[in-house]
């Protein structure tokens, strides 16, 4: 195979924006590994008492990851973000304003590999969260299983992230000042799979919990559209019930968290690495949809609003494909 490498005389800021790029893969793939790597390394040094002492703090803070996390304006604002914003590049965009009164659900799509374009919207101030949306708080929501490692669930909830279990969520949409968001990647695990370039499936036709707790506690749903998230990463072909498939399903079932073999670009050549492509992202929040409080929802109400909640991203995407180059041929589906 050959190698194309990058030229020499790249501008500094595009080098600055490979370092800001790289530094989040690494986070996402393998700084969890590296604080537990630490702990335990303290743990067993002569500065165990640091150790055991983090320990009773984490035992303490334990419920902070269900109860809005602990997000730091200053680490949302860093410069490193900007950067990261400039490598693909990443825009948020508006159709509507939204009131700071309410509680929402974000509903992102697609999911793609590293949900690129959640982060860098939601996480960080990068291209201007709060300016857009005065009044709200984005809480991108995580794994539980990522809120146990020590270390990298303080670094993490800076950013926003909370957990993703029931009563996280529930939190955020039952404050009674209004003004949170929370951003679910619907998809989850299971699209993540799919996430290669030109995929248009979305896992939601059976995805209905967020959609019952939008109807238990009154929060206004609001479907939001990533193009261009796929676009990032190749991935190995793993068809629906080949062997490589089925591993990843049940390793997924195993651990929580699915396996893509993605691959992109390198730092220094195009041909290969974990970088993903520099292709834009365009990140559409859509309009609200208005949500009657119910306490106990019917089957009937979670279908009828779960419908709407389709169509109105069907919509969106339709309305805003032209301006960022699918084709009008091209349609998103539901599995």
């Amino acid at each position: 195979m050959k190698v194309d490498f990058a030229p020499l005389n790249i501008p500094l800021r595009r080098r600055i924006q490979t370092i800001a790029v790289l530094q989040w893969v690494f986070s996402f793939l393998m700084l969890a590994q590296f604080c537990l790597a630490g702990f335990i390394i303290l743990a067993f040094s002569d500065w165990w008492v640091l150790a055991v002492l983090y320990a009773g703090w984490l035992w303490l803070d334990l419920d902070t990851p269900v109860s809005g996390g602990r997000r730091s304006q200053w680490t949302r604002n860093w410069r490193i973000w900007h950067h990261f914003r400039d490598y693909f590049p990443l825009s948020l965009v508006k159709t509507t304003d939204l009131d700071p009164r309410r509680n929402y659900i974000f509903g992102f799509h697609p999911h793609g590999v590293l949900v690129a374009g959640a982060f860098g919207n939601f996480c960080t101030e990068a291209t201007g969260f709060s300016a857009l949306f005065p009044g709200l708080k984005p809480h991108l929501l995580m794994l539980p299983f990522w809120f146990r490692v020590p270390l990298f669930r303080d670094y993490i909830m800076t950013g926003g992230l909370v957990s993703s279990c029931k009563n996280s969520l529930s939190y955020l949409l039952s404050r009674p000042e209004g003004g949170h968001v929370a951003v679910l990647a619907i998809g989850g695990a299971p699209e993540a799979l799919d996430a290669r370039p030109g995929a248009l499936k979305l896992q939601l036709l059976k995805r209905k919990g967020f959609i019952k707790l939008a109807l238990k506690h009154g929060a206004h749903l609001v479907p939001v559209f990533s193009f261009g998230e796929n676009e990032l990463f190749d991935q190995v072909p793993n068809p629906s019930g080949s062997s490589l498939r089925s591993l990843q399903e049940r390793l997924q079932c195993i651990m929580g968290v699915s396996l893509p073999l993605f691959h992109a670009r390198g730092v220094f050549q195009y041909s290969f690495g974990l970088m993903p492509y520099r292709k834009s992202i365009h990140t559409i929040v859509g309009e609200p949809i208005s949500v009657v409080q119910a306490p106990s929802p019917s089957s009937e109400d979670i279908d009828v609003l779960h419908g709407k909640y389709m169509e109105a991203l069907s919509e969106l995407f339709e309305k805003n494909k032209h301006l960022y180059g699918v084709p009008d041929d091209r349609h998103i589906s539901f599995i």
